[in-house]
């Protein structure tokens, strides 16, 4: 038998070395790369370590931080629910702070870092079907989230009712006008522009409010859903249309609300004498119900919501269909008939935040019935 030279074993020796080191490089490397979050725009990344579910990267993409939901609510609530049905799983998120190029980057970035799926709420439901084109080029499946994204094939759509949600504001606001609506005047102060559920909760309002007598001196559209502009649109409406002339207001979400009372008290409306619809529920907005200042706001229950999208979320990570029975409809997109998961959603007035957000575990009383606020949380039962 021969034996090789001694020059050859070394030589083979020192390869495999080489090779088992440049492996183990390769894992450090990977692993690195999978505990970081976006890159672009606010991001983080959120993982937990024990067993369970691979280690799937879930992206969550939410449009904005102005609405106080989202950052509260939304985006824990999701992650909760995640590691809880998927230890080792990953979200990587972002916030878009109300950019639509900023998301689309956002989105890049998640794919890029190795994304499974993509929980989008976009910023634009127009513009985002780029983000999903996208995706299905990488094969990674897009889930739309209380915003439906247009005219593109995404898997499936997690929402509110967004006209029930517009019914619900207008007939709220024509029982705060004592239920008869006939020769009063409103203003009304819609959402962004950009974004396809506002255009749903006004159209859901005005199938309420244009049968109803009522007439609307004012109405607006609200960039990026902004307070500020919401309160510029208000001074413009009360100087237009004259304050005695003004009995009541429709706000398509809290913010917008806010904005609006603000206006009123600055020019000598008392909005306790005008009711002021809202949506979200934010805890601004429940306090402001229980001063008497906003006559409703509409309760979308998020963590029902955001407990779906996270378990439809895993499911499609994991190569698994969500189960059947969570998917109660289908929403036509433009492109095709979406499965949708619609949830309900319920008005609060002073008469039922005890029952709904309180019971709920939203708020805690003591969170609601500050200082300021007590007296009218003892007068209305909240306690």
């Amino acid at each position: 038998m021969r034996f090789a030279p001694i020059k050859v074993v070394v030589s083979i020796l020192l390869a495999s070395i080489a090779l088992v080191a440049a492996a183990c490089g390769s894992d450090d490397n990977k692993s690195s790369s999978s505990g970081s979050g976006s890159s672009s725009g606010s991001s983080s990344s959120s993982k937990s370590s024990s067993s369970g579910g691979g280690n799937q990267k879930i992206a969550l993409l939410l449009p904005e931080s102005k609405t106080a939901r989202y950052e509260a609510l939304d985006r824990p609530l999701f992650t909760a629910k995640i590691k809880q049905l998927c230890p080792n799983c990953q979200v990587d998120y972002s916030n878009a702070d109300q950019d639509a190029s900023k998301q689309q980057s956002q989105a890049e970035a998640a794919i890029t870092n190795g994304a499974k799926v993509l929980v989008l709420d976009p910023v634009d439901s127009a513009s985002a079907a780029s983000i999903v084109a996208r995706a299905k080029q990488s094969n990674i499946p897009v889930i739309s989230y209380d915003r439906l994204i247009l005219n593109a094939p995404i898997d499936y759509y997690v929402e509110f009712d967004s006209v029930s949600v517009g019914k619900l504001q207008g007939e709220s606001l024509i029982k705060g006008l004592g239920g008869s609506p006939d020769g009063k005047s409103i203003v009304m102060i819609n959402g962004a522009p950009t974004d396809n559920n506002a255009k749903l909760f006004k159209q859901g309002a005005h199938a309420v409010l244009d049968k109803s007598g009522v007439k609307i001196a004012k109405e607006y559209d609200t960039p990026d859903w902004s307070p500020d502009k919401a309160q510029t649109e208000m001074q413009q409406a009360i100087t237009a249309v004259g304050k005695s002339k003004i009995n009541g207001v429709y706000a398509a979400n809290d913010g917008t609300a806010g904005g609006a009372i603000a206006a009123m008290k600055g020019g000598g409306l008392d909005p306790k004498q005008v009711p002021v619809t809202g949506q979200d529920a934010e805890l601004a907005a429940v306090q402001r119900i229980i001063a008497g200042e906003q006559y409703m706001t509409v309760y979308k229950p998020i963590k029902p919501l955001a407990d779906t999208a996270a378990t439809i979320a895993v499911a499609v990570a994991q190569g698994k269909a969500p189960a059947a029975s969570m998917l109660n409809t289908k929403v036509n997109n433009g492109t095709k008939d979406v499965p949708t998961v619609a949830l309900k959603v319920v008005a609060v007035t002073k008469d039922n935040v005890a029952d709904t957000v309180v019971k709920d575990g939203v708020y805690k009383v003591n969170e609601l019935c500050s200082s300021q606020y007590a007296k009218a949380c003892t007068a209305a039962g909240v306690s």
